[in-house]
């Protein structure tokens, strides 16, 4: 957390429109692959093994799906709406791996704005390199709220 330094929250619900759409690349690196499989403990050899990938029919170490999922919900925290939003559900389909050293090419695009629920609907593809999908879904999402002043209090690093 930056104390003292105010950050500025993501889009609220009256200013996302159905259609929008965002797109991010990332290339998956090593030190990314590594520094997940020590922050979860997540030994699985088809992450990390060469020798043993290579005897199954992914030929290759692949990334953790989970791995792709954060870099969704990521999305969602930084761009859209972005900060002080949350992801209430999800569902996402992962079709073909996505190996160590690919490119993730994520596409979100609101598909539906409720205001009575103040949720939105965004739907995710992503592709590799070869513009092949690798991951399909959608995410509900509860865009950030509208904050009431916070002069004289104490947690006043957001505006």
């Amino acid at each position: 957390m930056l104390l003292g330094k105010k950050r500025k929250l993501g889009r609220q619900i009256n200013e996302i429109t159905v259609g929008e759409k965002l797109s991010l690349t990332t290339k998956v690196e090593d030190k990314d692959i590594l520094l997940y499989l020590g922050l979860t403990d997540d030994a699985n050899p088809l992450f990390i093994q060469h020798d043993y990938a290579s005897q199954t029919p992914l030929k290759k170490p692949i990334v953790p799906t989970i791995m792709l999922t954060g870099m969704i919900t990521s999305t969602v925290s930084k761009y859209l709406p972005g900060p002080g939003s949350h992801i209430l559900s999800h569902e996402l389909q992962f079709l073909k791996p996505v190996y160590h050293y690919g490119t993730v090419n994520l596409l979100l695009q609101v598909t539906e704005v409720k205001p009575d629920t103040h949720t939105i609907t965004i739907q995710v593809t992503g592709t590799n390199e070869q513009d092949e999908d690798v991951i399909q879904g959608k995410l509900n999402v509860c865009p950030p709220h509208r904050l009431e002043g916070m002069e004289g209090k104490i947690l006043d690093n957001f505006y």
